[in-house]
């Protein structure tokens, strides 16, 4: 690991992958490819640099691609499962858990998030909402949302792995799930700091994301806006 002298210990990168991808219907969405490279071979890219492992959890029958630096286990039914196994298959002192279907990571959100981490044990990368919202009622336009102090959570989100294993146990054994690491720590009524994430961190979900993803690795790949 290189430059982040403010963390003690070993920090691994956590990619859950074992997801069927329905929404986008390419089989699974790690393995779909953008301009060439799968979503995981870019995010493994990406984190492999800025930590000392990466560990992938891939769904069963699946293995990684060769030349991707990471160890991959068998992932579970859920993608909270897989975090767990993740979890339990390192022992680094600091994690950060990332989904592969953000494949556009720019180095400095992965250093500010490593930065925050000593103070609270647990920090998520975030954009303050900058959309106006409503809630809707039979498809029409119901009430609106101040937008105030809202912000929409990214990943990578990192923890001290102590406090991300008790998140993970207390919520199976309370049968509790939540979309992000960040929400079982919070549910434990632990401070969890937005770190400022960034535009081109987007989750390609859906077809129209894949287009979008297509438009930006061709600038990312030129190297003229991965920092």
């Amino acid at each position: 690991m290189t430059g982040l002298c403010f963390l003690a210990g070993r920090t691994a990168a956590l990619i859950p992958a074992a997801g069927s991808g329905t929404r986008l219907g390419r089989g699974p969405k790690a393995f779909v490819e953008v301009a060439g490279k799968s979503l995981l071979a870019r995010s493994v890219a990406a984190l492999a640099p800025l930590v000392d492992e990466v560990l992938v959890a891939l769904p069963e029958g699946l293995t990684l691609p060769e030349g991707v630096p990471a160890r991959a286990i068998g992932g579970g039914a859920t993608r909270q499962e897989s975090v767990r196994r993740l979890l339990r298959a390192t022992t680094a002192e600091v994690v950060l858990v990332h989904d592969a279907a953000r494949p556009f990571l720019p180095a400095q959100v992965v250093h500010a998030l490593l930065e925050a981490i000593p103070e609270t044990g647990a920090a998520t990368a975030a954009l303050p909402v900058a959309d106006t919202l409503v809630r809707g009622a039979a498809g029409r336009w119901a009430d609106p949302v101040a937008r105030d102090g809202l912000w929409a959570v990214q990943t990578p989100q990192g923890f001290r792995r102590e406090v991300l294993l008790r998140a993970h146990a207390a919520a199976q054994a309370g049968g509790h799930t939540a979309t992000d690491d960040a929400g079982l720590v919070a549910r434990l009524g632990l401070p969890v700091t937005l770190v400022p994430g960034d535009a081109r961190l987007f989750k390609v979900t859906a077809p129209g994301d894949l287009a979008l993803a297509q438009a930006v690795a061709a600038m990312w790949d030129a190297g003229r806006d991965a920092t």
